[in-house]
């Protein structure tokens, strides 16, 4: 006897989740099945009812801040559950009203219809370690608001530093060696440099962390080829092998550019074309770790002494892939640069085909069990 299919759109929040139904078929009936807590008891039991009923679900909600244990939990079960991408979910232009229920009723029929497009929901180790490196990122955050924020307290005090290197051992000797007019500013500036120097300890802890679980993760073989490209250390390769997960999923290297949202955008209408900066979709981390790294083909190609380090023991395949990238966009850079073309677009464009090369490594490269 076959299942009778059902679309069950879920609009989640921390402490709710509302939910709505969609009949199979193109005009079957949608209702609204009501708004039950946030808890995976309550869940389960919404489930084990419409289950009960013989009836095949598919499930889906919207990517956001309560994460994927929700979608874990229901393939768990062996429920059909997808996360899809808000920002890619069709809206209608005169459509100005938004309610949880409304929003479970359109996901339910836009799922009906497979106009919803799913992200790549990764596994819970790939996320783990995914969230030990924006932990990272978040710190270094805090560390670049910590320095304008010394440098704004030197500049009220009338300080200015006669080197010409900041922030280096000489700096911060000088700075730890200041004397401020009054008691309570040195205070104030002594907190500054503690918190500074306490970011600064936690970031290396975080560095050896990510070295150690490095060893055991199953992208291991990925981040060590990756790390044979320039511009691309130990912490850049475990964010892109982190933040982008398999890359088996794409068919092509375009494909990835545009997940990434190094590509132009684009309006055109008849026989006119107009393309303006790229689109910025899709990972941020992963797209500003790749900008960051294009930093390295401003200068001619060459493999330094860092870089064969990082090389050996690769296979002659990631070993070409990656001088070829170093002769592609280290000339491409120049001649960019010499059409006229501003920095941060050149830098931008070389990042794009950077995506290309780590593409064409990760195929190259088979992952551990």
């Amino acid at each position: 006897m076959n299942k009778t299919i059902k679309y069950v759109g879920m609009d989640v929040h921390k402490d709710s989740i509302t939910i709505a139904i969609a009949d199979d078929g193109r005009d079957g009936e949608i209702r609204f099945y009501g708004k039950i807590a946030h808890n995976l008891n309550q869940i389960d039991k919404v489930m084990r009812k419409l289950i009960s009923q013989n009836i095949e679900l598919r499930c889906v909600y919207e990517a956001g801040p309560c994460g994927y244990p929700l979608h874990r939990y229901l393939n768990s079960k062996g429920i059909d559950c997808v996360v899809v991408a808000p920002a890619l979910i069709p809206k209608k232009s005169g459509d100005r009203v938004k309610t949880d229920r409304r929003d479970a009723f359109k996901l339910a029929t836009l799922h009906r219809s497979g106009e919803l497009t799913a992200v790549h929901v990764p596994d819970q180790e790939d996320e783990a370690i995914r969230d030990l490196v924006r932990t990272r990122g978040d710190i270094q955050k805090a560390i670049r608001k910590l320095k304008q924020q010394i440098n704004a307290f030197l500049l009220r005090q009338g300080i200015s530093y006669p080197g010409k290197t900041k922030w280096s051992k000489v700096h911060l000797n000088w700075l730890a060696a200041m004397k401020m007019p009054h008691p309570a500013q040195q205070i104030a500036f002594t907190e500054y440099l503690d918190a500074l120097a306490n970011n600064d300890a936690r970031i290396i802890r975080i560095n050896q962390q990510i070295l150690s679980f490095c060893q055991i993760w199953r992208f291991r073989p990925v981040i060590e080829a990756l790390q044979s490209l320039r511009g691309i250390s130990l912490i850049s390769a475990v964010t892109i092998a982190a933040e982008l997960g398999d890359l088996n999923r794409f068919e092509n290297a375009a494909q990835l550019m545009a997940y990434l949202g190094l590509v132009p955008s684009e309006h055109s209408s008849g026989d006119t074309i107009k393309k303006g900066g790229i689109t910025k979709t899709g990972n941020t981390h992963a797209r500003r770790a790749l900008i960051e790294s294009a930093q390295a083909y401003r200068l001619p190609a060459r493999k330094s002494t860092a870089i064969r380090k990082r090389q050996e023991g690769l296979s002659e395949d990631v070993l070409d892939i990656a001088w070829n990238a170093q002769l592609r966009l280290c000339h491409r850079y120049r001649r960019l640069i010499v059409k006229g073309k501003k920095h941060n677009v050149v830098i931008t464009a070389i990042a794009r085909e950077l995506a290309g090369f780590i593409w064409a490594v990760f195929r190259a490269v088979p992952l551990t069990a």
